[in-house]
């Protein structure tokens, strides 16, 4: 079943961006280099801050730059309300 969830995902990633001010845990797990455990530290940082940028992203304990570059394409971060 994960295995089917994750090719999902990661299909759904082929033709659309990863929204990282609106995206869940399941679909975080779909990027390069992040697991549950890392998906749940990002959805948990942003209830308290909104990504302006993609390189924000690396302001999560756990996520670097080299992360952030991997997935750059599959990436944007919407508007902050």
């Amino acid at each position: 079943m994960k295995i089917l969830v994750s090719l999902v995902l990661s299909f759904g990633l082929l033709f659309s961006s990863l929204d990282i001010n609106t995206a869940n845990e399941k679909e975080f797990t779909s990027l390069k280099g992040i697991g549950m455990s890392k998906a749940k530290i990002i959805v948990e940082y942003r209830k308290g801050h909104c990504f302006k940028t993609l390189e924000e992203l690396a302001n999560v304990k756990g996520i670097g730059l080299k992360t952030i570059e991997k997935n750059r394409e599959n990436l944007t971060a919407s508007k902050c309300k």
